[in-house]
């Protein structure tokens, strides 16, 4: 045992005391071996993002729905929730709403909606349908699009909707794409209760 030590506990003092007077080591930090340069660069491990599936992002949900209401949320906002949500119409259906929920954000922005006939009978596929927008102010968390048919009813087949962020649609702020179908009239939609016989 070490001189000082040896004075330091005949001394009686408390055993707290004796902490400082033990020399502590520091571990040594190993050594890392010669890594190829190839594996120091950073790599380009971006994840690819599918601008033609439903967006992310910005977004915490989105779903087309048949309609929507307004609820009361806990912090007593007003937020936007789907009615109904379902990705099959009848062709009858007055409109298709899109329903959304975003992440909180710093500046305002508006979200864009437009429709096109992906798969429809008699229609170009490349000249949009219908087209909304909706305006998101600081506070607002949700939102949604409401899409009118081109004429008085939607005709069956499969229909794209090309969501943007920003103030007008270009290449650059589409961020994702929602799909829905309108069923043939007769047909009910996947969801749908059961027609009634009397």
């Amino acid at each position: 045992m070490a001189p000082g030590l040896l004075r330091i506990l005949l001394m009686g003092l408390p055993p707290l005391a004796l902490t400082w007077a033990i020399p502590v080591f520091a571990e040594e930090v190993p050594l890392t071996r010669d890594v190829p340069l190839q594996e120091f660069q950073n790599k380009a491990e971006t994840p690819n993002y599918n601008f033609d599936a439903p967006p992310q992002g910005v977004f915490r949900s989105i779903q087309t729905s048949e309609g929507y209401e307004e609820e009361l949320g806990f912090r007593r906002t007003h937020e936007i929730v789907p009615v109904s949500p379902t990705d099959v119409f009848r062709p009858e259906a007055p409109s298709v709403f899109i329903v959304f929920t975003v992440f909180p954000h710093y500046q305002s922005y508006q979200v864009i909606g437009i429709c096109y006939p992906e798969q429809v009978d008699g229609l170009d596929a490349k000249t949009p349908v219908a087209k909304d927008s909706m305006y998101l102010a600081l506070e607002d968390e949700s939102g949604y699009l409401k899409l009118f048919p081109p004429t008085d009813r939607w005709r069956p087949g499969r229909y794209k909707v090309e969501i943007h962020i920003g103030w007008e649609a270009t290449e650059i702020s589409l961020i994702g794409t929602m799909r829905f179908t309108v069923a043939q009239a007769g047909t009910a939609p996947a969801g749908a209760p059961p027609a009634r016989s009397n």
